[in-house]
Order: C-alpha cells, then structure tokens, then sequence
C-alpha cells in the first residue's frame, strides 16, 4: 500500500481537508498514475454532499482526472512510464456481460466499479482524483493526445464524452440541426463537439448572457428560452436536441421543436420526475431518450477526435483550497465552464 495526498470529504456534512489515503499495491495489469488535474463534476457535488442516496465516507471525489504514468505492473501493454493518460468515470466492469463485451462498459450488467464512492468487487473503497496519485487496472486508462493540454483535457473525461456519445450515436454530423439546451459544464463541451462534428448548433439558454461564448465555441443560433414565444417559434426545428441541464422542463415545448423523428435526449439528471405528454411523442414519431458517459473505446474516440479538432474544455483552475467554494459557485452556475483542480497544491 502507498499513503497518498488528497482532499477527502469527511462526511456529507462536514467540509474538506487534506489529509491521506491509502493506493493499493500495483498488481501485474495495474498503471500507477501521477494525477495532474482533476475536473469537478456537478455529479461530485451531489455525492459529495449525499444528495443522491447513502454515500461512503470518507469520499475523495473526482472522475475526471489527467495526469503521467509513473510506474506499470509487469503484465502491462498498453500504457508505460511518462504515458499522458486519463481515468474517467469507472475503474472495473465485470469484462463478461453482453454489454461489456460490445464496449459499453458503462452499462455493465453486474455494475461497473465507480471511480470514487463506488467499492471493487473485492468490497474495497474506491477513492477518486482528488487526490496526487491513482492505481488502476490499464484496460480503464485511456491515452491522451499530445494536441491536448492535460488541464483542459481532464473534463473530458467526463463532461466531453457523456456530450460526445449522445452526439455520435444519434448522428450529429453534417445536414443536422442540433440544439444543445443550457451552457453549462456540459453544454459548452456539446457547442464544440456538435460544431466539430460538422452539424448547424443552436444553443437554448435561459439567457442569452452567454450568447457571445456559445458562437465562439460554435453555435449558429442562440435563444433565450426565458423569452415568451421562442419555443413557438422554433416548432418543427431540430433533429436531435441534447439536453444538458438539471433543471425541471416543459418537456412538451421542447418536443414541439423536433422535425419528424427528431429526438430528445437527457443528459442532465433532473432530481423530480419530469412529464410529458404521449402525444408530443406520436404526433411526429419523435423520441426521448437519455444517454449515460461512454465505454473505454468510445472516450478514446472522443479523446482522439478532440485532439483532431484542437477541442478542450473551458477551465478555471483552483487550487485544494477553493474546493468547497467551487462546489457553492457551481451550484449558482458561476463558473465558465469547468473548475479544475492543480493537485499539486495538495498537501
């Protein structure tokens, strides 16, 4: 075992420290891992603080995490010492479920291990990026690109690929109008990848105080849908629209802005239940859907793909003190687009 740096959550209830954890011992199929960078997630935030169920304490949050190779296990093949590389949201899956076995890790039958707050299969805790150092298995270790930096690179370990997925399977791409509701954390990341993917984006805000970033990241459009009338007058607009907020909708309005077979497709994780009527369904054989992260080869991909286009997320970065005032200014939506800790100002 290896004690490590870190900022820990105590309890829901109490605020962060630094203070240490233990890393297991690299086993032969295991990449120990220097972490640079790790992004927060308003996912992190929730468990953190216990907002979606019982959590396990102490917590070390942080599955967007970037950062150097520093040591491998013998039987390793894939990653090696001084590798720029990068852990997202799962470290394990079971590797036999049909869906494991058709790279979709993420919906793993027997559950994938999480990151942070989640246990291995053996019981263990698993302790997230919060943290100056990491251990896993390399089949969870994804390869960063040289074209780009480690610091806004780490977001889209998380927040790039749970836009890029949704994008890529409900085929984004040229001839396709997009809609990206909210520009947020992950809105912004879905501007960019939607642009790059060579799709007509137009962001849906409540405001359009950040109509300026939203076309410097590429949006054609932008619309405050705070404004009375501007749903109506986008009825029958979209093929695909990515919803990436939190908050509750008029899902019907949006479903009005879909072209015949159009889809809807969550992203964002609303805490009550949402309601729609069937009707805004039928009436243009549309879809609601909801997408989760990716698999291991699917956030190479996006992780490749980024590079090509020279996309990273837009960051501020933070140091282990500021921690808990992210975690309020991101609960008031203050941050433009993504905090991001230096985890070399722990400890």
């Amino acid at each position: 075992m290896t004690t490590v740096a870190a900022i820990i959550k105590p309890t829901a209830d109490a605020p962060f420290e630094v203070g240490t954890i233990e890393r297991r011992a690299p086993r032969a199929n295991d990449v120990v891992i220097d972490v640079h960078y790790a992004g927060i997630c308003h996912s992190d935030i929730h468990q953190a603080r216990e907002e979606w169920g019982k959590a396990i304490f102490p917590m070390v949050p942080g599955h967007e995490i970037a950062g150097v190779v520093t040591e491998v296990g013998d039987a390793v093949t894939k990653h090696q010492v001084g590798d720029r590389v990068g852990i997202g949201c799962f470290v394990d899956s079971c590797r036999e479920c049909e869906n494991c076995l058709a790279g979709e890790e993420q919906f793993c039958l027997k559950g994938n291990v999480a990151t942070y707050n989640g246990r291995e299969y053996d019981g263990e805790p698993t302790y997230g990026g919060y943290s100056k150092q990491i251990v896993a298995d390399e089949n969870y270790v994804l390869s960063i690109p040289e074209g780009i930096e480690l610091d806004v690179a780490a977001p889209l370990l998380c927040a790039g690929i749970t836009t890029y997925s949704p994008l890529k399977h409900w085929g984004a791409g040229p001839g396709k109008q997009v809609a990206i509701v909210g520009m947020g954390g992950l809105g912004h990341m879905g501007v960019k990848i939607a642009h790059a993917l060579g799709a007509e984006v137009t962001v849906l805000s409540q405001t359009t105080s950040k109509e300026e970033d939203g076309k410097r990241f590429g949006a054609d459009h932008y619309y405050a849908t705070g404004e009375e009338g501007t749903l109506k007058s986008l009825r029958g607009r979209f093929d695909l629209i990515i919803n990436t907020v939190s908050a509750d909708l008029d899902i019907d309005a949006y479903l009005s802005t879909l072209k015949l077979n159009g889809s809807m497709v969550f992203v964002g994780l609303p805490e009550n239940t949402q309601q729609f009527r069937v009707f805004s369904l039928v009436g243009g054989r549309r879809s609601l859907a909801g997408s989760n992260i990716g698999g291991i080869r699917e956030t190479q991909e996006m992780l490749d793909f980024c590079a090509e286009h020279g996309i990273g997320s837009q960051i501020e970065l933070i140091g282990a003190d500021e921690v808990e005032g992210a975690y309020d200014r991101v609960v008031r939506s203050d941050v433009r687009y993504r905090f991001v800790i230096d985890t070399a100002t722990i400890g």
